[in-house]
C-alpha cells in the first residue's frame, strides 16, 4: 500500500507543476483533463500526508514515553498521547484503504437523470415534479449545474416523465445509488377524507457518455421531426422543432421538444441516446450487475421500493441500508447528504470486504 501511495503522491506533485506549464494551459482539453486528475488525487494525497505526520508524531510520543524513566506523570502524558495518535492513525489507514479501492470509471462523469411517474396517477406525477426539484436543490448545494432537457407534463402541474442533465465534479459517484423506485405516502390535496395515498416513481441515473465512448453510425438512426405540444395536445408552436430519434439496431427511442430550436433538441436527444446506449452496452458486459440494477429500477409498482417518503410522519427511509431520517421537509429541500453519504460509505465498505476476502 505504501509503495502505491508514494507513486500517487509523486504523480500529484508532477501534475501540480504541469498545471503551470504554458503549453498545457494553451491546450484547454488537455489542461481540463490534467486538472480533473489532479483534483481526484488530492484527497488521497492529503490523507497520506496526514498518515505520515501522525506516524512521526506517534514515534515522538513513544520516545518521550521511553525517556520518561521514573517520571510517572510524563510517562502517563505520553501514554495518553500515544493512544490518541494510534486511534487517529488507524482511522486514517482505513480511509486510505477505501480511497485506494478500484473506482467506478463512471464516477467522474456528469449524469442524465430520468424520472418517471409510476403507480398512483396524478399524485405520482406531482411527486415526480417534486423529486426533480429536490435533485435540483441538491445539485445547487453541491455547486453543480442542472439543465432540464425534456419534460412531459400531466394536466395538474406534475410530470409524467422528466429528463435532466447534471454537470459538475464527481456527480455520478454521489447520485448513482439513487436509481430505483421511490415510494411516497401522504394525503393528496384532492383527498377530502384525509386518507393516505401511496404512489411511486422511478429514478434512473445514467453516466453521460461522450462521443468517443459510444460510436453511433448515422445510418442506424431514424430522425423524425414534429410540432411540439403541451398538455392535452395543445399546439405550442407551429414549426417542426420537436425531434424523435430512433436507434434502429436497439429500437431505443428518445424524444426532445423543450427547445424551440430543432438543432438544440437534436443535440439534447443525442446526449440522452448516447447515455442509454452506453448503459445497454455495460449491461451486456456486466450481466449480473445489470440484472441487479434492473431489479432496483423495476416497473414503478408501489411494492418495489428502495426508499419511502412518509409526509405525515416527516420521515424518509432508505430500505437498502435501514436508515431513517425524521426530517423529510429538509430532505425535499435538497439536504440529501446524510442518506447519500451513508449509501456511499455502505457500498464502499461492501467493496472493501469483498477485496479483503478476495485477497
Amino acid at each position: 500500500m505504501l509503495e502505491k501511495l508514494e507513486q500517487i503522491e509523486a504523480r500529484y506533485e508532477a501534475l501540480s507543476e504541469e498545471l503551470y506549464s504554458p503549453e498545457l494551459v494553451a491546450d484547454q482539453a488537455a489542461y481540463g483533463k490534467a486538472a480533473k486528475q489532479h483534483r481526484s488525487l488530492g484527497e488521497m494525497v492529503k490523507r497520506y500526508r496526514e498518515w505520515k505526520s501522525l506516524r512521526e508524531q506517534l514515534a515522538g510520543a513513544r520516545e518521550m514515553f521511553d525517556a520518561g524513566g521514573d517520571d510517572e506523570e510524563m510517562r502517563e502524558l505520553a501514554r495518553l498521547e500515544m493512544d490518541t495518535l494510534q486511534e487517529q492513525l488507524e482511522k486514517t489507514e482505513e480511509d486510505l484503504r477505501l480511497l485506494l479501492l478500484p473506482t467506478d470509471p463512471n464516477d467522474e462523469k456528469n449524469v442524465i437523470l430520468e424520472i418517471r411517474a409510476g403507480t398512483g396517477g396524478d399524485e405520482a406525477s406531482l411527486f415526480a415534479a417534486e423529486m426533480l426539484r429536490m435533485y435540483g436543490r441538491y445539485a445547487e448545494r453541491q455547486g453543480w449545474r442542472m439543465e432540464i432537457l425534456n419534460t412531459s407534463e400531466s394536466g395538474i402541474g406534475g410530470y409524467k416523465e422528466a429528463t435532466a442533465l447534471i454537470e459538475g465534479d464527481k456527480v455520478y459517484s454521489k447520485l448513482k445509488h439513487e436509481s430505483g423506485v421511490h415510494r411516497v405516502q401522504r394525503v393528496p390535496q384532492t383527498e377530502t377524507s384525509g386518507r393516505i395515498h401511496t404512489s411511486a416513481i422511478t429514478v434512473a441515473v445514467l453516466p453521460e457518455a461522450e462521443e468517443v465512448d459510444v460510436k453511433i453510425d448515422a445510418k442506424d438512426l431514424r430522425i423524425d421531426t414534429f410540432c411540439s405540444s403541451g398538455p392535452g395536445g395543445q399546439s405550442v408552436n407551429t414549426t417542426y422543432s420537436a425531434v424523435r430519434i430512433t436507434h434502429l439496431p436497439t429500437n431505443t427511442v428518445v424524444s426532445m421538444q423543450d427547445e424551440k430550436s430543432q438543432i438544440k433538441n437534436r443535440e439534447k436527444a443525442m446526449r440522452v441516446l448516447r447515455a442509454r446506449l452506453q448503459e445497454q452496452e455495460e449491461q451486456k458486459q456486466h450481466e449480473l450487475l445489470a440484472s441487479e440494477r434492473r431489479s432496483q429500477v423495476g416497473s414503478g409498482d408501489r411494492s418495489e421500493k428502495i426508499r419511502t417518503y412518509n409526509f405525515k410522519e416527516n420521515r424518509v427511509s432508505d430500505h437498502r441500508i435501514g436508515l431513517t431520517v425524521h426530517q423529510l421537509h429538509l430532505f425535499m429541500e435538497g439536504q440529501l447528504d446524510e442518506i447519500i453519504n451513508a449509501l456511499v460509505a455502505h457500498y464502499q465498505a461492501e467493496k472493501l470486504r469483498a477485496e479483503t476476502v478476495a485477497a
